[in-house]
């Protein structure tokens, strides 16, 4: 009795190849994606494949390619951090839709704390094709020179001298900074103070730069000034301590929409109203800014924009293309009832 051993063996490259009529090199530029192969013979041997259900064998393709259709999404901050901001979700939602309708698959690595190197073996080891970085820190130097031996596209400008001809995509902080102080301004308010971020970041530094530009232009203090590490407690330590004080405060510019909250909560609870003694304006845009009572004037940052950029960009990298080393996002001011 015989059998149909096709029946029972899963499709080969050889077997599409006599079912297309075509070589088994030609089978395999169009299942690589060669542009040497016409339209009309791809169109054959596309055919072929659904007919069989050949599935590539990927394994064999990386070997041979030295690809391994695999990305990297790298966020050098602690697991709670992550987890916690309403930052990186929309990022990663971004990420995501721009990878969407391409071979590759996305890896979340939470650079360990402790153990840096270990992140950077990996990505040296061949296990991605490119990485994307975000949040990265000034005294986080273990991704400093991987630009020149992997494709690395930065989420926020960089920090350090030796990464300043990374790819990049960011916001202009520094301008968004200057367009929410002057709406403080233009409302009439005169002794503005601001939350600023980490200032081992590059948005903590720059959006302190555009307050302090905006409130000098205006004639007026610029020392009204704290330091948070853009959580929502960190934001009512700093306005406590602004307080405490005694100067007066009608405005206070704030880095991020969570540290607003807490900035918020503590001036509710020492028995200021917002905005009608002191106006709050945040940065984000993200859930605390519509939950919050009152609702949140803030800078708006497309974060899921952000991360599809980013994606974009590292394929156009990984693919051999020419792409800007810097690509901004536009940003907006949205009034709500804070200010």
């Amino acid at each position: 009795m015989s059998t149909d051993t096709n029946a029972t063996r899963s499709p080969t490259l050889e077997m599409v190849a006599a079912e297309a009529g075509v070589s088994r090199a030609t089978v395999s530029r169009v299942v690589n994606g060669s542009p040497k192969v016409t339209a009309e013979v791809t169109a054959i041997v596309n055919d072929a494949i659904a007919r069989l259900n050949y599935v590539p064998n990927r394994v064999a393709r990386s070997l041979a390619s030295r690809r391994t259709d695999v990305i990297a999404l790298i966020v050098p901050e602690s697991t709670s951090t992550v987890f916690a901001d309403p930052f990186f979700a929309p990022v990663v939602r971004g990420v995501a839709r721009a990878l969407s309708d391409t071979d590759y698959t996305l890896n979340l690595l939470i650079a360990s704390e402790t153990r840096p190197q270990k992140t950077r073996r990996y990505l040296l080891g061949g296990n991605v094709d490119g990485a994307l970085v975000v949040s990265h820190h000034a005294e986080d130097h273990s991704y400093v020179g991987l630009g020149s031996k992997l494709p690395i596209v930065f989420g926020g400008r960089p920090i350090n001298p030796e990464t300043f001809d990374s790819y990049f995509v960011d916001v202009d902080n520094v301008h968004s900074a200057r367009t929410a102080t002057e709406h403080l301004l233009s409302l009439g308010r005169r002794n503005l103070a601001t939350i600023a971020g980490r200032q081992d970041m590059p948005a903590g530094i720059d959006r302190l730069a555009g307050w302090r530009e905006s409130v000098r232009a205006a004639g007026l203090d610029a020392s009204l000034t704290e330091i948070g590490d853009f959580s929502q407690s960190s934001g009512a330590e700093a306005m406590e301590r602004l307080l405490a004080r005694g100067e007066p405060i009608d405005a206070v510019f704030v880095a991020n929409d969570q540290m607003a909250a807490g900035a918020i909560q503590l001036l509710q609870a020492r028995g200021f109203s917002v905005p009608g003694d002191v106006a709050v304006v945040g940065y984000d845009d993200d859930t605390f800014a519509s939950t919050l009572t009152p609702p949140l004037t803030t800078i708006h940052q497309p974060s899921v924009d952000f991360g599809a950029t980013m994606a974009e960009l590292l394929v156009r990298l990984i693919a051999g293309e020419e792409v800007p080393r810097r690509t901004l996002i536009p940003t907006r001011l949205i009034l709500r009832a804070s200010a």
